[in-house]
């Protein structure tokens, strides 16, 4: 009865907490209207508290004359107005510092996530996950080559790196408990890493198959482009989520490694020129031998420097390289 009655209670509250949605919208205007309203008719079916924060990510079009009238009809939407186009992960980020409830929704302005999809996330939550992610499957059809491989190969990708499998890391649409993405800074094209910060927190990430309805009105903002910068911040959050606390270790092993192969080059330069009496002009190897040992003192002392940078960004914050769940007694 005992455990029958903390799941019964856990069930209540989240039935209950305040729930936020968070739209990122750039020259959206021809689908914010429809967009709320089908928001609006899911939203009002649950039994939360809610509110819809839109972050319009400096618009050149109609969309925030849209949002001003929209928030003026329900108080339940808040407009965050940015200056000029910040892209997609600032616009998440202003979102979540934003939201006062207990859990957090992204959405996506274009229509191609469904509203009707938000029920299916929060039922997952309530069976105990931290973390929902929605999954396009069917998103690309028909273009197997162009589009639905490349995606199909940087998710995998990304899956390696960070160690979370997932099929769809690019879909905005994911439901997360607010504890575990609390503090988030995020820069560059981080959003789609979300859930990697979160798996750094120890949530329990899960991921359902969502509805994907192709853009039928306004224009991508999206672009092979994109690429190169995601690669990079891949590589980001591979390094913050592994060597964050001991960038030491990823610099000095890096390091010693080119230092060995300096040396062992040297070595082979200097036997060649003892047994085979093979000059040094004649080989690379002295250059190789050279340029190996530089880049590796200059590693070893970049790790060092790492070191100092790490200790000073706790220490001048206060911070501290771990979270505490609960204290008992103190």
């Amino acid at each position: 009865m005992g455990h029958k009655g903390a799941a019964d209670s856990r069930l209540y509250k989240i039935i209950y907490m305040k729930l936020s949605i968070i739209i990122p919208i750039y020259n959206e205007a021809d689908n914010l209207r429809e967009l709320f309203k089908r928001l609006f008719l899911v939203l009002t079916n649950l039994k939360m508290d809610y509110e819809v924060i839109a972050v319009n990510d400096g618009s050149i079009d109609d969309g925030q004359n849209i949002l001003m009238q929209l928030a003026e009809k329900n108080q339940h939407v808040k407009v965050i107005n940015f200056i000029h186009n910040y892209g997609q992960t600032a616009a998440l980020s202003a979102g979540i510092a934003h939201a006062h409830g207990e859990i957090i929704i992204p959405l996506d302005a274009d229509l191609e996530n469904n509203p009707a999809d938000i029920p299916k996330l929060l039922e997952k939550l309530k069976a105990g996950y931290d973390v929902v992610s929605g999954w396009r499957r069917h998103r690309w059809q028909g273009k197997w080559f162009t589009r639905k491989l490349p995606s199909v190969l940087a998710n995998r990708l990304i899956s390696f790196f960070t160690d979370i499998k997932l099929h769809d890391y690019g879909c905005t649409l994911k439901a997360y408990r607010k504890e575990v993405i609390a503090g988030l800074q995020l820069y560059g094209e981080m959003h789609r890493f979300i859930p990697a910060y979160a798996a750094w927190n120890k949530a329990r990430i899960t991921e359902i198959e969502v509805s994907y309805q192709p853009r039928s009105r306004g224009k991508s903002n999206y672009g092979i482009s994109r690429t190169f910068g995601v690669i990079l911040d891949l590589l980001l959050i591979k390094f913050l989520t592994k060597y964050m606390n001991r960038p030491i270790h990823f610099f000095g092993g890096v390091g010693f490694i080119s230092l060995a192969l300096g040396v062992l080059a040297g070595l082979v330069a200097i036997c060649l020129r003892l047994i085979y009496n093979f000059h040094f002009v004649q080989s690379p190897l002295p250059v190789f031998s050279a340029l190996f040992i530089i880049v590796g003192v200059q590693l070893i002392v970049m790790g060092i420097l790492a070191e100092m940078m790490m200790r000073t960004y706790y220490e001048s914050q206060q911070k501290t390289p771990y979270v505490i769940k609960n204290k008992i007694n103190l």
